[in-house]
C-alpha cells in the first residue's frame, strides 16, 4: 500500500509544554536494590560509542472520557518496576577510571531515567501524525526526547494530544541494540497491565568472547564525538510509510524465481525479509538515480544488521543485555539494480540473500568480523543504504494497558537516512512495513517507484 502524496506547504512544528520531568529510578523489588555495577562495553557495543541516539515515538488513541492523569502516572510506575530488571539502562557511559581507552556501562544506586511529560498545546491533527502519507519530520520529532549530557542511555517521553498519547523514546546503542531495547519496552508494558513479561535479560558481559583482540581494532575506528556533532534530524525532511502485504511478498518471491528460471540460475534463498529489502532497495535506486547514468555500473550496498546471539560460539542468549549485532552487506550494481521489473528484484534479493549468508557463514570468524570495518568503509565510500529495526521486535504489540498502538515510528532515520523496518500493523496478514525518510523531491520519486512496482507485481 503506498501512502499519498505529500503535503505541499511546511507547517510550524508543534507547540509543547512541559509539565514534568520526573527522574524514574529503578524499584526495589522485594526489598533488594539494583547493586552497583559496571559492565565493560564490548566490541559489538564501543563502535556506537560516539553515534546519535536511537529515537522511537509509539502513538497510541485515546478516547475523549480517558484519565490521562492516571495513565501518566501508572506509566512511571511500571517504568520503575521494569528498571529493577534493566537497571543498567538507568546508569551511563564513561571512561572506565584508570584506562584510556576502556568505556563502561557504570550504574549505582540512586542513578535514574529522566521520564518527561508533555503537552501538546496546539490542535496538531493525531489522526494525520498517524498516517502514512508523508509528514513533516518537524511535526514528529519534538515528540522524542533528548538524552541527557553526562552519559545517560535512555530517556522517555509521554506527551498528551487531541484524541492521542504519544511515547517517546531515545537509547544510546553503545548500551544495547534493538532487541534488548524492545525486550525492555515490552517489560515496561507487562509491568503495566499485568500481563506475563518477558524473561528477565542476562546482565553478563563475559558471554562475548574477544580472544582476539577486536575491542581494540573497532575502539580505533570508533568515530570521533566532533565527527558526528553535525548528525542531526534534518527538519526540511518528510516521513512516509509504506506496507507490503503478505501478498505483494509472495508476488516478489514468484518474480524472482521466474526470473531464475529465465535466467538458468538458482534462485536465491527469498525470505519474506530478503523479499521486502530487495524490493525497497530496487524502487530506492531507480528513484535516486534512474536505470540509466553516468556511473550506472557502479556498485551500491545494502547494509542491514544481522543479530548474532544464537551464532556465537559458545551461543549467547537471547536475553543478553547489551549489543550483539553485525553488519550484513552486499553490493549490486547501480543500473542493474534500477531495472524495473523483474530484473531489478532479482539482483536486489540475489545481494540481500548473498549478504545474509556471508554474515551467517563469517560470525564465527574473527578475521571475518574485523573485516567489517573494511567493508562498511567500502560502502560508505560507494554509496549505501542502511535498514533499523526488524519485524521480529513486535512494536506493534506494545499494549501498555489502553490499546495497541497506532502508529510507530523510528523518526532518527530522518538523520540516517536508514529504512525503519518493523512488522505490518495488521501482523496476522503477514505484512512488512517500512519508513522512509526523504526531502520532498525525492519523497515524490520514491512513492512514484513504489507505486508503479506494486502495479508491476500485480498485473504482470
Amino acid at each position: 500500500m503506498a501512502p499519498a502524496a505529500q503535503p505541499q506547504h511546511a507547517s510550524p512544528p508543534p507547540i509543547l509544554s512541559v509539565l514534568e520531568t520526573a527522574l524514574v529510578a529503578p524499584s526495589s523489588g522485594a526489598g533488594a536494590a539494583p547493586p552497583e555495577s559496571s559492565l565493560p562495553l564490548t566490541f559489538f557495543d564501543v563502535i556506537w560509542l560516539n553515534s546519535p541516539p536511537v529515537e522511537r515515538v509509539f502513538f497510541y488513541r485515546l478516547s475523549a472520557d480517558t484519565d490521562v492523569a492516571t495513565i501518566v502516572s501508572n506509566l512511571k510506575t511500571s517504568l520503575s518496576l521494569a528498571l529493577h530488571a534493566y537497571y543498567p539502562l538507568a546508569g551511563r557511559l564513561r571512561l572506565t577510571p584508570g584506562t584510556a581507552d576502556r568505556y563502561e556501562l557504570y550504574y549505582q544506586p540512586g542513578d535514574a531515567v529522566t521520564f518527561t511529560v508533555a503537552e501538546c498545546r496546539d490542535d496538531a491533527d493525531f489522526d494525520e501524525l498517524v498516517a502514512d502519507k508523508p509528514r513533516e519530520v518537524r511535526k514528529i520529532a519534538p515528540l522524542a526526547p533528548r538524552l541527557p549530557k553526562g552519559g545517560a542511555v535512555l530517556a522517555l517521553q509521554a506527551t498528551v494530544m487531541r484524541r492521542g498519547l504519544a511515547i517517546g523514546m531515545a537509547v544510546h546503542h553503545a548500551a544495547c541494540d534493538g532487541a534488548t531495547s524492545t525486550r525492555f519496552l515490552h517489560t515496561w508494558a507487562a509491568a503495566g497491565t499485568g500481563a506475563v513479561a518477558p524473561s528477565p535479560p542476562v546482565i553478563d558481559r563475559r558471554l562475548i568472547k574477544d580472544a582476539t583482540g577486536l575491542y581494540d581494532v573497532f575502539v580505533r575506528a570508533m568515530p570521533s564525538a566532533d565527527k558526528m556533532e553535525h548528525v542531526k534530524i534534518l527538519d526540511d525532511k518528510l516521513l512516509a510509510t509504506f506496507t507490503l502485504s503478505k501478498q505483494d511478498i509472495q508476488h516478489v518471491k514468484d518474480a524472482v524465481a521466474s526470473e531464475a528460471a529465465r535466467r538458468g540460475v538458482a534462485p536465491p534463498r527469498c525470505s519474506s525479509l530478503v523479499a521486502t529489502f530487495g524490493f525497497m532497495w530496487s524502487c530506492y535506486q531507480r528513484g535516486r538515480n534512474g536505470a540509466r547514468t553516468s556511473n550506472g555500473g557502479d556498485p551500491t550496498y545494502l547494509v542491514f544488521p544481522v543479530d548474532h546471539r544464537s551464532r556465537m560460539n559458545p551461543p549467547v542468549p537471547d536475553e543478553y543485555l547489551g549489543n550483539c549485532v553485525g553488519g550484513a552487506m552486499h553490493a549490486a550494481p547501480m543500473d542493474q539494480l534500477a531495472e524495473p521489473g523483474a530484473g531489478g528484484l532479482f539482483v536486489a534479493c540475489t545481494a540481500v540473500a548473498a549478504a545474509i549468508d556471508e554474515a551467517v557463514r563469517g560470525i564465527r570468524s574473527p578475521e571475518t568480523i574485523e573485516l567489517w570495518l573494511d567493508r562498511f568503509r567500502e560502502a560508505a565510500m560507494a554509496g549505501m543504504w542502511t535498514v533499523a529495526g526488524s519485524p521480529r521486535f513486535r512494536v506493534y504489540e506494545l499494549d501498555f494497558g489502553f490499546g495497541r498502538p497506532a502508529k510507530v515510528e523510528i523518526v532518527s532515520v530522518a538523520r540516517t537516512g536508514a529504512m525503519a523496518v518493523a512488522e505490518g500493523r495488521s501482523s496476522r496478514n503477514g505484512g512488512i512495513e517500512v519508513g522512509i525518510s526523504l526531502p520532498a523531491a525525492g519523497m515524490q520519486k520514491f512513492q512514484k517507484c513504489f507505486q508503479d512496482a506494486i502495479h508491476w507485481l500485480h498485473h504482470s
